[in-house]
């Protein structure tokens, strides 16, 4: 979808790409070329390894500690020890569990999944949850997403008789968790080449490692390749960086789920409007992840579990129908609890704060990280949504690319019971009686470190282009730069000098503006999302931000433009 209308934004072109660098990637288009340049790949080879998805994949035992968590799974399968893989909530979470814990099963483990209540259990490890656990026998927890800052419920796993391995990909806090194995791409003491994985991708690493080491004496008992079609789901929801490995696994992963033969998934697919062969990233990131979030926000995250590794085409369509309907109320609330909060946090155009920071008792905590991101591109500032409750409370983050917002939480730290994350989005867990002293302290740090500059979101333009440059064989090759996502962006292009000829607002609600736009030799109809409100109010002339993309409609083929912005030209037709 396109970028957010709500601000004025700050066009900002790249510079051109080298002739000779143009030439030596022929004869694909001189635009996708750019694009690519753009992107960082400015060494020939470099691009062609971009392009082509080369990628060779790291020696698994190169992450820190695998070999030890390899020697203690091994143990417990040996001697049937049960094990718990314990995972997050959120898509990624949902995901890595299911892939360890079937991998586990067909290694001959004695496992089950174990996926903690949002609501009343909270993110990451809980001890209460733990202790249960180790009351019904459990030998060996292995977490899956979370855990890494999990240091005095790693201490109580401990003391309940149970080892613990963990698995994890977020920033690591001042103390390590003292375990059997800690694994995770950003430990300082990591050989592992690549640090930008999502957990579920450290968890196929874990899997490649496991059958590596079965198969010593022996064929491997199955290959993990298998679960690239959850890991992608989970690379992209988890809106991980879309380079390098990670963007290796998405492709590789959209193969098999464009043909994938889940019960669960091709469920899903059916309920989301996604066709089978038509599975990309846009799809993932709009349609199937928010459905299988949605359970762990509103309801039970196993519900998405089950859905994802049944085997029963019955079962698999009955929870993903109830994923669906999920996901209509998630919507409906994300967009009442947008207004409470923006009224809460005194918002408006034309003022903001240098942080947003909302606390409700009304607001659910399941939804207070989508809500956060809502205020996000509504004003350009971090925001902090904190579901209020009678002695502790819960919160999301999220930020912009000016304000790391975990290092702004590890300078609370004093005032918060836990919390975690990374550069662009947190979480935490506040006495409810220390929130006005975080507000306070967030708003400090946030003015202290943003006062100076200017916050006006910068739209990146590729490259500018004339209606006539937009053909269907340009659109195929953009289509190479897929799987496009974080630090991989979506191309933007521009067009100057446009003459509007009509334009209306449309959808249910009229929230968005249907355009017909033409230059001095061709016309073409283009569409902006969420812009409805400036049915009325456009010039006659503008410039475009947009991306082509080929329309079907009744059976014809044309080219309409998905509009990212829209400025009045200062040229002249």
């Amino acid at each position: 979808m396109a970028d957010s209308p709500s601000l004025t934004k700050r066009w900002r072109y790249a510079p051109l790409a080298p002739l000779d660098f143009v030439k030596a990637l022929a004869p694909l288009h001189p635009i996708v070329a750019q694009i690519i340049y753009n992107r960082g790949h400015t060494d020939i080879e470099q691009a062609r390894v971009f392009l082509d998805n080369t990628y060779e994949l790291p020696w698994p035992f190169l992450l820190k500690d695998v070999n030890l968590a390899v020697d203690r799974i091994s143990h417990a399968i040996a001697h049937r020890e049960p094990v718990v893989v314990y995972g997050d909530f959120d898509v990624d979470g949902v995901t890595s569990t299911a892939i360890l814990t079937s991998v586990l099963e067909r290694l001959g483990a004695d496992v089950r999944p174990y996926i903690p209540d949002r609501l009343t259990e909270g993110y990451g490890l809980n001890s209460e949850s733990l202790k249960m656990l180790a009351g019904e026998g459990a030998k060996l927890v292995i977490t899956v997403d979370c855990g890494v800052r999990s240091v005095q419920e790693a201490a109580d796993a401990a003391s309940y008789g149970m080892d613990m391995i963990i698995t994890d990909h977020h920033s690591i806090g001042p103390e390590l968790p003292s375990v059997c194995a800690v694994i995770d791409p950003k430990h300082p003491d990591s050989a592992y080449p690549f640090r930008e994985l999502c957990g579920a991708g450290v968890v196929y690493a874990l899997a490649r490692a496991l059958v590596a080491r079965q198969s010593r004496h022996g064929a491997p008992p199955f290959d993990p390749d298998e679960y690239l079609d959850l890991v992608a789901i989970a690379t992209v929801a988890d809106v991980v960086p879309l380079v390098g490995e990670n963007r290796y696994l998405v492709v590789e992963g959209l193969k098999r789920l464009n043909r994938t033969q889940r019960p669960g998934v091709r469920a899903l697919m059916e309920v989301a409007g996604v066709s089978l062969g038509g599975v990309d990233s846009q799809s993932i990131g709009f349609r199937l992840g928010p459905r299988i979030n949605a359970a762990g926000r509103l309801e039970r995250a196993m519900i998405a579990y089950e859905m994802l590794v049944t085997r029963d085409p019955d079962l698999a369509q009955q929870r993903a129908e109830h994923l669906n309907e999920i996901n209509r109320r998630r919507q409906d609330m994300t967009n009442a609890m947008q207004e409470i909060a923006a009224a809460e946090a005194g918002l408006s155009e034309k003022t903001a704060p240098p942080l947003i920071f909302a606390a409700h008792p009304e607001f659910h905590q399941g939804i207070v990280g989508l809500v956060a991101s809502r205020l996000v591109e509504q004003a350009y500032r971090p925001a902090v949504v904190v579901q209020e409750g009678e002695e502790h409370s819960h919160a999301s983050c999220r930020s912009i690319p000016e304000f790391h917002i975990t290092e702004a939480l590890d300078r609370c730290a004093g005032l918060l019971v836990r919390h975690g994350g990374h550069a662009a989005a947190a979480g935490f867990t506040v006495e409810t009686s220390k929130i006005a002293a975080l507000r306070e302290r967030l708003v400090e740090i946030a003015a202290a470190q943003l006062g100076a500059l200017d916050l006006t979101p910068t739209l990146h333009i590729d490259a500018e282009v004339r209606l006539g440059d937009l053909t269907e064989g340009l659109i195929e090759q953009l289509g190479r730069l897929e799987p496009t996502g974080e630090r991989n962006d979506a191309p933007v292009l521009a067009t100057r000098n446009l003459r509007v000829l009509a334009y209306r607002a449309v959808g249910q609600d009229g929230s968005h503006l249907k355009l017909f736009v033409a230059d001095d030799a061709n016309r073409m109809d283009a569409i902006a999302f969420r812009m409805g409100h400036r049915a009325g109010a456009l010039p006659q002339c503008i410039d475009v931000a947009h991306h082509p993309e080929i329309n079907e409609w009744n059976g014809r083929r044309s080219i309409q433009l998905v509009v990212h912005d829209i400025q009045p030209s200062e040229g002249l037709l």
